[in-house]
């Protein structure tokens, strides 16, 4: 083997091979230790809806994001994992996205969505413009939303939109809508009355709504409004006063639907 030329070659270079590797990984350590390379800033940046404009901090405090950074960045700009920094970041209570990268040579750019409450999701929770339940605690004048679970609280959102533009020509808006597990739609307005819509033709019956409060709903009693409406009748409605129980049908003979 000693008299083999080629033999002595390769041997050799594997030889220089893994002292280099040797090398490079002892380097490699070092260079991922503090205190070399450490991370001396930390950018927040926040943006709000669905164009993500830039924004101000609203819920998230100065001293939530200092105590993260305490209590959860670890190691050097290199050897920083920044899935864990993220995850970190989304669970504050108000942050429903975060996304964070390197900035050569010192630094963590961080970019935080904050959740844009839009109503209470019963009585235990909030849903923020995408349609989203989360949990904070707050005091707030919101409207509520209530539905046969959370999955349901997305198209609460975008129905409790859709009324709302109908209703704008009253001056009207939902102070509450619930959406029952039959999936019949029930609204409580601003003004107090309960609308009642059903299953089917939702959106019509509010336009029908609309359409004929000026001059037949309104004039039923100026002093203060109805209690409850039931819309569910194809000819008609069916009212109730204030103070009065009995459902007077505005015709006859009509036959309610779901």
């Amino acid at each position: 083997m000693w008299n083999n030329h080629h033999a002595l070659n390769l041997l050799s270079k594997i030889l220089l091979t893994l002292v280099a590797m040797a090398v490079l990984y002892a380097i490699s350590l070092q260079l991922i230790q503090p205190p070399l390379f450490p991370i001396k800033e930390i950018n927040v940046q926040v943006i709000y809806g669905k164009e993500k404009n830039k924004a101000e901090l609203q819920h998230v405090t100065r001293e939530q994001i200092e105590q993260l950074v305490r209590d959860e960045i670890a190691g050097n700009f290199i050897s920083v994992n920044l899935t864990e920094v993220r995850e970190a970041f989304v669970k504050l209570p108000w942050v429903r996205e975060a996304r964070v990268k390197r900035e050569w040579p010192h630094g963590l750019n961080v970019i935080l969505e904050e959740h844009q409450a839009l109503a209470y999701w019963g009585s235990h929770a909030l849903v923020n413009t995408y349609g989203e339940v989360f949990r904070v605690t707050v005091d707030a004048d919101l409207p509520v939303f209530t539905g046969p679970n959370e999955a349901s609280a997305h198209e609460v959102a975008q129905q409790f939109r859709r009324f709302n533009k109908i209703l704008k020509p009253l001056q009207q808006h939902i102070a509450e809508i619930s959406l029952t597990p039959r999936y019949a739609w029930r609204l409580q307005l601003n003004t107090g009355t309960i609308l009642e819509l059903g299953r089917n033709e939702i959106e019509e019956r509010l336009v029908r709504y609309v359409s004929v409060y000026n001059h037949s709903i309104a004039r039923l009693n100026q002093q203060e409004p109805l209690a409850y409406v039931d819309l569910r009748y194809p000819n008609g409605f069916a009212i109730r006063m204030p103070e009065v129980m009995q459902q007077v049908p505005r015709k006859s003979g009509a036959r309610r639907e779901t």
